[in-house]
């Protein structure tokens, strides 16, 4: 044993003699994770906000959050000696004379952007195969509201350049809170320091950006994770998976492994993005005047379905004892997304109330299983896409040569017809898919084999659909040993090892060791609290 190993195993002695440390670590080794793909949907939010951290660390050296006026004298020709705020010339020095500054820049744009992209779609997977039932609503609800803080967290770092396009965004939201009765006038007051556009916007939503937005979300997706550590995984039908156990691969080495080149692949991307495609281009915006208002101005995408409620909502307003309240920006505005985001959060408390299903689930369901709940899915996300391309209805007016106010017209009232269209067609398709799969289980699949009847008639034979997948239709696990048919020759499972984790037993585990042939020299030796799959797919004794 070398000098450097017997230090290591020293130190780590000492630690574990003080801490008590190594029966955390090992239990934290074996952790089990799913292998299905779309669990890493989540871990891409986690990886970019990793990524915001980092480069919005180098951002905040060289940003100046002032409205304090000062004449540019930077590299950009085109707005030398123009007039502008501090925080706008500090931005145009970040761009064009700070190294690297215009990459992290962008770096930072692409991955918020990815960000609030991978959280909506983990929410979509959440909710589509039923991830948020008991006891895992409350990690729901935490999902909703990073989704909301991400919302808010963007619109503060979009305002910071105090550019045209993002001067004209923080009026708009001006206008939002003035619109709410009895307190708006104050909130605003209280949010931009007087009337618009006050003096201490930018220092408040700088505040807000680096530090009260991102270490609420760090809380909250920390303690997301550690409800997911300790409550386990939830996982798809499987060889091998009940309700009680977790399959899948260690933390450690193989979770690990692909973790890392993950993190380290989302990275890669979002660096090619920061350095080949643009993005906000602030410095052809020029900077903000009260006065102006930028032509085609667009909100980032995660934002886009309010501007599309503004837009398609009628110019309905209330006049009476001396008070204007205008519907047209309170109701798409603040009614309409607290009552979505409400909906949201409460969903799986709904969803049991309806259907009476209280039990505790741990593995997921199939979209095509729940026809209710997918076409629920389905027929909100139609509304939301509806109010997004209404949040473009002026640029796609221009490009395609329409008429706005037709198009408009259109947009309303596909709002109300359009859901409850994609609700019928969902249900009946997912009905349908279920009774596909029905035939396949009671009739299995096409073999090509054709053969000849004596009556002359030719039928083509067909064959048992593969253990893994009727275990996937059913979540019945067969008796391995009756099955003849060949579908299944080395017992359950697609040849590789993998771990199962016992829900009772909240720290103790078992390996099942699966083997691709029958050959027992082919086959992992057992440890002593393992469980090993014999080819008749009964278990063994552990030795």
């Amino acid at each position: 044993m070398s000098l450097v190993q017997k230090g290591v195993d020293g130190l780590g002695r000492g630690i574990d003699d003080r801490l008590g440390s190594s029966s955390f670590v090992r239990r934290s080794l074996n952790k089990v994770f799913p292998d299905h793909w779309s669990f890493m949907l989540g871990e891409i939010a986690m990886y970019c906000f990793i990524i915001l951290l980092l480069t919005g660390t180098y951002l905040s050296f060289f940003y100046t959050p002032s409205l304090s006026e000062v004449v540019y004298d930077g590299s950009y020709i085109p707005l030398k000696g123009v007039t502008m705020s501090q925080a706008y010339a500090s931005t145009l020095d970040i761009s064009f004379d700070v190294r690297g500054g215009l990459i992290m820049r962008q770096i930072h744009h692409w991955a918020a952007l990815l960000f609030m992209a991978s959280i909506a779609v983990h929410l979509m997977r959440v909710f589509f195969t039923g991830a948020f039932r008991k006891p895992r609503e409350l990690n729901w609800v935490i999902g909703v509201a990073l989704l909301v803080l991400g919302i808010a967290e963007g619109f503060a770092g979009y305002s910071l350049p105090d550019d045209l396009l993002s001067g004209t965004g923080a009026r708009i939201a001006n206008g939002i809170a003035l619109s709410i009765p009895v307190v708006g006038t104050w909130a605003a007051f209280l949010v931009f320091g007087g009337e618009y556009p006050g003096t201490a916007l930018l220092d408040r939503l700088y505040i807000a950006h680096v530090f009260i937005v991102p270490l609420t979300i760090l809380g909250l997706m920390t303690f997301h994770l550690m409800m997911i550590w300790y409550q386990k995984h939830t996982q798809f039908a499987g060889p091998g998976r009940t309700e009680d156990n977790v399959v899948g691969s260690r933390l450690y080495p193989a979770y690990a492994a692909k973790a890392g080149g993950f993190f380290f692949l989302v990275f890669a991307v979002l660096a090619a993005l920061g350095g080949l495609a643009q993005i906000n281009p602030v410095w052809l915006y020029g900077p903000y005047d009260a006065s102006q208002v930028s032509a085609g101005s667009q909100p980032d995408w995660y934002v886009g379905f309010l501007d599309g409620s503004t837009r398609l909502m009628p110019n309905w307003e209330f006049s009476g004892l001396g008070y204007t309240v205008p519907f047209n920006v309170l109701f798409p505005t603040v009614v309409l997304p607290g009552l979505i985001f409400t909906a949201m959060a409460l969903y799986p408390w709904l969803e049991a109330r309806f259907t009476g299903d209280r039990a505790y689930h741990n593995l997921l369901d199939r979209p095509r299983d729940v026809p209710v709940r997918t076409a629920i899915g389905t027929m909100s996300l139609t509304f939301y896409i509806v109010l997004m391309v209404g949040g473009g209805n002026d640029v796609i007016a221009s490009v395609f040569h329409l008429s706005i106010n037709q198009m408009t017209r259109v947009l309303q009232v596909s709002l109300f017809v359009l859901p409850p269209l994609v609700y019928v067609i969902t249900k009946r398709w997912c009905l349908s898919l279920q009774h596909s799969d029905e035939e396949l289980l009671h009739h299995g699949i096409e073999s090509g084999t054709i053969r000849r009847l004596p009556s002359g008639e030719f039928v083509e034979e067909t064959v048992p659909l593969p253990v893994p997948h009727r275990i996937a239709l059913t979540r019945v696990e067969p008796d391995y040993a009756a099955i003849t048919d060949g579908s299944n020759p080395g017992g359950p499972g697609y040849g590789e090892v993998e771990v199962v984790e016992n829900e009772p037993e909240k720290i103790k585990g078992f390996f099942r060791a699966k083997h691709r042939s029958s050959d027992p020299s082919q086959t992992s030796l057992p440890r002593p609290e393992a469980t090993v799959l014999q080819p008749s797919g009964k278990p063994a004794k552990p030795e």
